[in-house]
C-alpha cells in the first residue's frame, strides 16, 4: 500500500548512544523531580534540588528543561506522533491515523521508559490540574504541539497549515485531549485513560481532504 513517505520512519529507526543518553539524561531529570515533589511538594521542590537528586548540574536541568514546570511536561513523543502520522497511507481518513498515531506513540514510549507508570502519569495529571504555574505553561505548550499538529494535518489532508479549518481543528483536538485527561483526575483515575481518549475522538468528524 502506498505511504506517505518512506515506510520506515524516523520514529522507527534506532537511536544513537547521543541520543540514548540524552533521553536517559531527560528522564533522570523527571524521575528525580517526580519523587521529590512527592515528598516536599511542587512548590518545596527546587531545580538545585532537582539536580543534586538526578546527579547532574543545575545547567543540564536548564539545558534540557526551561523551566521547572516544562519537566512535568515535557515528552520526547510529539515529533514521533508527527513521523508516524506520515508513515500511514495516503488517503486514509485524518481521525484513524490520529488513532493510530496515539496509541503507537503512548506503546513506544512506555517501552522505551517503563519506569514512568501509572503513578506517575497521574502524579502529573494532578500538577497539570492542581498547579497555576504548570496550568499556565500548559497552555503555552500546547500552542507549540498544535503547530506540529496543524502541520501534520496539512501534509495529510493537501491543505495549508495555515488554513483556519486546519488550525481550528488542530487546536480543538488539543483542548479536547487535555479535557478527556483532566476529567480522568476528577473521576480519582478510576476509568480506563486510553477509552475516554477514544471517546473523546469519537466526538470529532473527520478533517476533509482538500
Amino acid at each position: 500500500m502506498t505511504t506517505a513517505r518512506s515506510p520506515v520512519p524516523d520514529a522507527a529507526r534506532p537511536l544513537g548512544l547521543r541520543e540514548r543518553k540524552k533521553i536517559k539524561t531527560r528522564h533522570a531529570i523527571r524521575q528525580a523531580t517526580y519523587a521529590l515533589v512527592r515528598e516536599q511538594g511542587y512548590e518545596s521542590t527546587t531545580v538545585e534540588q532537582i539536580a543534586e537528586r538526578a546527579e547532574v548540574s543545575p545547567s543540564t536541568v536548564f539545558r534540557y528543561f526551561p523551566t521547572k514546570e516544562d519537566i512535568v511536561l515535557t515528552d520526547e513523543y510529539d515529533p514521533v506522533i508527527e513521523d508516524l502520522l506520515r508513515e500511514r497511507p495516503v488517503g486514509e481518513p485524518v481521525l484513524e491515523s490520529l488513532r493510530w498515531a496515539m496509541g503507537k506513540a503512548m506503546t513506544q514510549a512506555l517501552a522505551e521508559n517503563p519506569d514512568f507508570g501509572r503513578d506517575e502519569m497521574m502524579l502529573r495529571v494532578r500538577l497539570m490540574a492542581e498547579v497555576p504555574a504548570v496550568r499556565s505553561r500548559l497552555l503555552e505548550s500546547m500552542s507549540v504541539t498544535g503547530r506540529l499538529l496543524c502541520r501534520s494535518l496539512a501534509e495529510r489532508t493537501g491543505r495549508n497549515e495555515n488554513d483556519l479549518e486546519v488550525r481550528v481543528y488542530a487546536m480543538g483536538l488539543m483542548g479536547a485531549l487535555l479535557e478527556a485527561t483532566l476529567y480522568w483526575a476528577e473521576g480519582d483515575f478510576r476509568q480506563d485513560l486510553p477509552h475516554l481518549l477514544e471517546r473523546t475522538l469519537a466526538t470529532f468528524k473527520d478533517l476533509p481532504h482538500r
